[in-house]
């Protein structure tokens, strides 16, 4: 058993609620919609005392008074019950919203290192059904437990005032049933964590085979991706009937208790009519009472499903919520940098990795200047280029912009002086002018996206789209080629107007035409800032003012292109390779 499953849920519970103090007043109202509906039900089944004694000695005024009080009394009900039901599922659904804000806005904060860790998948899992699952944990079982428990209390005053010997003599029953329910709980909490770590790995193998379909079918992978899914799928299967197993049989366990009460009623009840100390009508509503107890009972045990799926998510979530964020402790104002950055000794070493992804890097890359960073795949291109926005964090050494390291700037301040253009472009579904002018840029009007659009040679196929600069280019820019998406993120950087650029293999994956008009736009966007390339093809970085040859994480030459050359070493050897057979090249050394 984990540790998870052996942790005190109230404490856990305790915390879900605290969601629900916004919602405060509809709680309130939705209670009092209970306390209503149940006092309602307590007092039909004690009206069966006068009707059936009654109906020994009718009387024409009990005749219409009696129905008419049982309508009112169910009117009530109604009235109080649509109340609560309304004001439970508003706060309900008002704390799933809440808790996506809040994860998803946690999420963003989190340092780079943890989106290595978890898949996208995961994390979705966590804004979707376990956002959910918190809050029927937290209002909808609530409002199960606390309705139920209101039925059972107004049903139990009705036996006690009609019979306390008869309802002491029932109650005996009670501690095994608590028992039951505590066990009950425990189990479903147990697989409650289970299925839903099995429902994340299920999206997540989804979103694999789905998002690499054209893969998938080329290579005939349909079989094992479908014989994997299923794999997964029979698991989730294997759990989810394990739980409705533990329902099932609780619920039947739980008919066989009400039973058994209803035999001991039956016994106890029959001594006291015939010691004259329990009428007909008496008998009547202690029976209605303990017919009415029975469903409500059951509900209580059943809810424990609901509360203990809600009790796992919200572990998972309040994970997210205490992980550690990106650390942010700087003080330093910074309007616009110079752009002068110096790595003096830096390493980084992952988590659980025994060699360092860099070690001991130093160089300076200065203002207006273009540095160049090529090696063979898994050399440490990529982390270097992560630690300047600070999306990872050095083991060792330290980073300087304009003489000062980066933690004593303001992260946000910091990001501000950075344009990114990876291979792979961040298009939102929105429209063109809305993916160039995106984030903090958004007040930007439409002079100057079509400016940027222009001078990112992407004016041309813009004006050709349905709606110009306002067409909608789908999820993930999906409309446009993998060129034009280039050319946006271009568009963007150079809206952004940022002192430091970073470019991460901007053309890689670009044929022949688009990559020029790529490269053009780029020729363009990096006078007067400082460059940092990640090169594919050695070529485009023939004019840089420094290349930096890593390779298992050390810097090992540095140089212009031509002292490279002239070195001989393993940039001239990376160079020959290329020239030699360019699509050797590619995998050979230009990988991140």
């Amino acid at each position: 058993m984990s540790k998870r499953d052996t942790t005190p849920t109230w404490p856990i519970y305790r915390r879900v609620l605290g969601f629900a103090r916004p919602y405060r007043a509809l709680l309130a109202l939705a209670l009092l919609g209970m306390l209503i509906e149940a006092a309602a039900g307590g007092a039909f089944t004690f009206m069966m005392k006068p009707i059936t004694d009654g109906l020994n000695n009718p009387s024409p005024d009990m005749l219409w008074r009696m129905p008419l009080i049982i309508v009112g009394i169910f009117v009530v009900r109604g009235l109080a019950g649509y109340m609560s039901d309304m004001c439970m599922a508003r706060s309900a659904r008002s704390i799933a919203r809440d808790l996506r804000v809040r994860v998803f806005g946690k999420f963003l904060r989190m340092p780079g290192q943890h989106f290595d860790r978890e898949p996208v998948g995961s994390m979705q899992m966590r804004l979707g059904s376990d956002s959910d699952q918190v809050a029927q944990a937290a209002v909808d079982a609530a409002k199960v437990m606390l309705q139920q428990s209101f039925q059972v209390i107004a049903m139990l005053s009705v036996m006690l005032y009609t019979s306390w010997r008869v309802t002491l003599a029932v109650l005996l029953i009670a501690p095994i049933m608590a028992w039951m329910m505590d066990t009950v709980g425990k189990r479903y909490r147990r697989y409650g964590h289970r299925i839903q770590e099995s429902g994340g790995r299920l999206l997540q193998a989804a979103d694999q085979a789905l998002g690499g379909q054209q893969e998938v079918k080329v290579y005939g992978a349909q079989p094992a991706e479908m014989a994997r899914y299923r794999g997964l799928a029979d698991e989730n299967l294997r759990l989810a009937m394990k739980v409705e197993a533990t329902r099932s049989i609780t619920s039947a366990v739980i008919q066989l208790m009400g039973s058994i009460c209803l035999a001991l009623l039956l016994f106890f009840a029959g001594g006291e009519a015939i010691k004259g100390r329990l009428t007909a009508g008496e008998f009547v509503a202690l029976m209605t009472s303990m017919m009415a107890m029975i469903p409500a009972l059951k509900q209580l045990t059943n809810v424990q499903n609901m509360l203990q799926k809600g009790v796992a998510s919200a572990e998972r979530l309040f994970s997210v919520l205490d992980a550690d964020e990106e650390r942010d402790t700087g003080t330093r104002a910074l309007e616009r940098a110079r752009g002068q950055i110096e790595f003096r000794d830096v390493g980084v070493r992952y988590p659980g990795q025994a060699q360092a992804a860099l070690d001991h890097v130093s160089f300076v890359a200065k203002p207006g200047t273009v540095t160049a960073i090529v090696g063979r795949s898994g050399s440490g291109k990529s982390s270097l280029i992560k630690l300047i926005p600070r999306f990872y964090e050095p083991e060792s050494g330290e980073i300087l912009l304009d003489g000062h390291a980066l933690g004593e700037y303001r992260l946000a301040d910091l990001r501000r002086q950075i344009a990114l253009v990876g291979q792979q472009v961040m298009l939102i579904d929105g429209t063109v002018a809305t993916n160039v002018a995106y984030g903090e840029m958004g007040e930007a009007d439409a002079d100057e996206v079509r400016g940027a659009l222009d001078a990112a040679n992407a004016s041309e196929f813009v004006e050709r789209l349905p709606e110009g600069a306002d067409t909608h280019i789908g999820t993930k820019g999906g409309r446009l080629s993998g060129g034009q998406r280039q050319r946006l993120a271009i568009a963007r950087a150079i809206l952004k107007d940022a002192p430091i650029l970073i470019l991460d293999e901007a053309t890689a994956a670009l044929d022949t035409e688009s990559e020029r008009l790529v490269q053009d736009a780029l020729n363009r966007l990096m006078p007067d800032r400082t460059t940092l390339v990640i090169a594919h093809r050695l070529s485009t970085i023939e004019h840089a003012d420094q290349v930096l040859v890593l390779d298992q994480g050390h810097l090992v030459e540095q140089g212009t292109h031509a002292e490279l050359l002239a070195r001989g070493g393993l940039y001239a050897h990376l160079h020959r390779m290329q020239f030699r057979d360019p699509d050797a090249a590619d995998g050979a050394s230009t990988s991140a």
